[in-house]
């Protein structure tokens, strides 16, 4: 491959740009397979067709094209004649592969089983990640994981097995640094059912978070639907220094765009601040190192991108070598593919200097509450919140790197030097099995106990409620700082009391350290046993070991060339795993008096509609995981949580009670919703939630991006009030009809007719925004039972 490299390039020089493609691409395209990870020998990276659909759309429409819309375009499934409008026509793509963790994986996969299918059609995996509680420490906790949940991993292994889906063992790692790893590299497309898929996109890869239904239809080989999406362009000046890292970049671009600026866009970071250099002391390093890239793509869920990317550059390159793939030199040849077109317009552009960025840290209760460090203290005494920091937790797919681990432990060794343990309660997560053994190796993770810290799993624990905290009981308030990427109310640890605040792995340990949010380590000192005052050199830490990385116990499941001959079992009896039945179709008519079930107010997340924590044990059972629907939600009328009334008989009851007893009497209903409805996690269940307890339609200001596909894939009906305003006008007792369903078509309006207990009626416009396939699936009952339908 050297050789090749470097004849490539002399032939490059001799030829010019230009002409490489016709010339050096066609003499060597034997030599340049290069498959796509070492798990998969046979499945190869094919820029060669990425570049001929990207010369097509750019040739159609005449202009140059973002990164984004390169690696998009270069998926289409008809780059000829596809129509392409930036948030407005639907694309029909072709990703590369599909990634599944295991709480989603179950629904994906007795989707996939429910479809008839033989094989999956793309290379596809499973990773053990969000299953494993964090009690006691990474060893005993996962021992107790692989036990409670024998059933689940059994399942998706014998799945796995027979459907051609790798599987990734728990205590593998978290599924988006397990990407990093092995799959992810520029110019990729990848979807995942997981909303922080877009991690991918410090690699260069387009890489997008759905749910399970989507990645059914990439299994199956049928082109995948996704909104135009638009771009919204960073652009980076300057440079990081000192404290601020990588992390606070995102923080930055939430507090500017919120939790529903970045919907329907892709956001793109380009300028001089990518590659930009700086200076420590004799030291010379790229202040964007990979894993920073992919902190910030992480993140950019909770603005509600599409997904989140950076230009190809030398440090991916490293990083890909160290990882032990050889695509570098193919992505090296084909790197004018991979970077946006000189002059490329974005929808929206935002500049930030980095040479001015400060640390950040975001919350609580809401990721882009964005405060400076400097500031975080003054603010939480005027809130009322509480200064003391009761636990620091660092990891999680955001920022679980070897660099992470490295700068935080820079911190925790100074402390220790100067007799100093943490204040606060301290918690570790690896990203992976490599990781952990690589901090293992370099005495990181020694440094981290002696300090006082815990190393948990190799999995997301505390980040997804996957926390058994009994430092303080539910409804004591309290604070804790996390360098995960979610923080709403009770999504940590259950209690809606705490706290949470995101911000980068040192500030956590410098704040861990110190015991209080009223610090600023870049001014403020500590005080050793001894009485000397001291502060806090900013962190420091090799972006990849010097040793390369010890991979760690292997724990990755190979499928078998043919399991056609394997079993999948699901126990009837199980309360964790339930085969599933089709949904009904659509009558044909109108849908007449649905009982409104509740009128949401304010935010209403994924979470709140299906929350994790001890749920997670039933992700792959619909009827018992429905008795958590929406019993986060806040009720508009009494402002209760999980106390709505039921109109039949008069009396109040949790939510996902009264929606079975409305099932059980025939009566069908709606749920309206506030702005940024089913905001989070990709979690499909959701939207499998309703539709199995019998609801119609969902009638929101507003949707997030995945949650509204989530629900058009399950047959409801998502709509939006023409009028924001509307949403006022209804009322707990309403009864709704949706009329125009007969001529449903894309682009025109639905009407609602609403009836008030108190006789009165008016009618109002709701707009919508299926297309024509997706209108099938509504007729059929969902996309599932229209992919059935046209296999015969």
């Amino acid at each position: 491959m050297a050789t090749y490299c470097l004849t490539v390039a002399r032939l490059q020089l001799a030829l010019g740009q230009g002409a490489r493609r016709l010339h050096v691409s066609a003499a060597y395209r034997a030599k340049a397979k290069v498959a796509m990870s070492r798990f998969e020998p046979t499945s190869f990276v094919n820029y060669e067709n990425l570049q001929s659909n990207v010369d097509i759309v750019r040739k159609r429409l005449n202009r140059p094209l973002t990164l984004s819309e390169k690696i998009v375009y270069g998926h289409l499934d008809d780059p000829h004649n596809q129509e392409i409008d930036r948030g407005r026509t639907y694309l029909r793509l072709r990703p590369d592969r599909v990634a599944m963790q295991d709480a989603t994986a179950q629904m994906a996969m007795l989707q996939f089983i429910s479809s008839g299918l033989p094989k999956v059609a793309v290379p596809s995996t499973i990773h053990c990640d969000h299953l494993i509680e964090a009690q006691i420490g990474g060893a005993q906790d996962l021992a107790r994981a692989k036990d409670v949940n024998q059933e689940v991993y059994n399942f998706l292994s014998s799945a796995g097995a027979k459907y051609g889906v790798g599987f990734w063992k728990p205590g593998s790692g978290i599924i988006h640094q397990i990407i990093l790893e092995n799959y992810a590299y520029p110019g990729v497309m990848l979807i995942g059912t997981d909303s922080h898929t877009p991690n991918g996109g410090g690699l260069g890869a387009i890489c997008i978070g759905v749910g399970g239904a989507d990645a059914v239809d990439v299994m199956a080989g049928i082109p995948w639907e996704l909104k135009c999406p638009k771009v919204i362009g960073v652009k980076l000046t300057g440079s990081l220094s000192g404290w601020t890292s990588p992390k606070d970049v995102i923080l930055k671009v939430a507090g500017i765009l919120t939790v529903k600026g970045g919907t329907g866009a892709i956001v793109e970071y380009h300028g001089p601040g990518v590659d930009s250099i700086s200076c420590t002391g004799h030291v010379t390093k790229s202040v964007f190192y990979f894993v920073g890239m992919a902190t910030i793509c992480n993140m950019g869920a909770e603005i509600g991108a599409t997904t989140s990317v950076f230009p190809y550059n030398h440090r991916m390159r490293t990083y890909l070598e160290k990882t032990g793939r050889e695509i570098a030199a193919l992505a090296d040849e084909y790197s004018d593919l991979l970077v946006p077109d000189e002059g490329c317009e974005y929808d929206q552009i935002i500049e930030l200097n980095l040479d001015e960025l400060k640390p950040h840290i975001n919350g609580p209760f809401t990721p882009d509450l964005a405060h400076p460090v400097s500031k975080v203290g003054a603010v939480a005494e005027k809130n009322g919140w509480p200064l003391d920091v009761k636990v620091g937790l660092i990891g999680s797919c955001t920022n679980s790197s070897y660099e992470d681990m490295g700068r935080a432990a820079s911190l925790a060794k100074q402390a220790l030097d100067k007799g100093l343990k943490c204040k606060a309660q301290f918690t570790v997560t690896p990203g992976s099995e490599q990781i952990r053994a690589t901090i293992e190796r370099d005495g990181y993770a020694k440094t981290f106990r002696d300090v006082g810290g815990v190393v948990l799993a190799n999995a997301c624990g505390p980040c997804i409620g996957q926390w058994d905290r009994r430092d303080v009981k539910k409804g004591e308030k309290n604070t804790i700082v996390t360098s995960f990427n979610r923080n709403f109310t009770a999504r940590n640890d259950a209690n809606p009391a705490t706290h949470a605040f995101v911000t980068s792995p040192e500030i956590v340990t410098a704040l861990a350290i110190a015991g209080t949010l009223n610090f600023n380590p870049e001014t403020d000192y500590l005080t050793a046993p001894n009485g000397e005052k001291f502060k806090l050199e900013p962190p420091t830490g090799d972006e990849l070991p010097s040793k390369d990385f010890d991979p760690g116990q292997d724990t990755y499941q190979h499928p078998p060339a043919d399991g056609t001959s394997l079993k999948v079992d699901v126990n009837p009896q199980s309360n964790r795993l339930q085969l599933l039945e089709p949904f009904d179709k659509w009558s044909g008519n109108d849908l007449e008096d649905m009982q409104v079930l509740i009128k949401v107010k304010g935010k209403c997340t994924t979470d709140h509609i299906s929350a994790a924590g001890p749920w997670l044990k039933f992700r792959g059972h619909l009827d018992n995981i429905s008795n958590n629907m929406l019993i986060g939600a806040v009720n508009s009328e009494n402002d209760a949580i999980n106390k709505i009334k039921n109109h039949l008989n008069g009396e109040y009851g949790g939510v996902p009670d009264v929606a079975r007893h409305y099932k059980a009497n025939g009566v069908s209903w709606v749920v309206v919703g506030d702005d940024n409805y089913g905001e989070g996690s990709s979690r499909e269940h959701a939207a499998l939630e309703p539709r199995h307890l019998g609801g119609r339609a969902i009638i929101v200001k507003s949707f997030a991006r995945i949650h509204e596909t989530n629900l058009k894939k399950q047959g409801l009906l998502p709509l939006t009030f023409s009028n924001s305003s509307d949403y006022d006008k209804i009322r707990p007792d309403d009864k709704i009809s949706i009329r125009g369903l007969k001529t449903f078509t894309p682009g025109k309006p639905l009407a609602a007719v609403v009836k008030h207990s108190d006789g009165t009626e008016e009618t109002l416009e709701l707009n919508h925004s299926f297309n024509e396939t997706q209108i099938e699936w509504f007729r059929a009952g969902s996309a599932l039972n229209r992919m059935k339908s046209l296999q015969h």
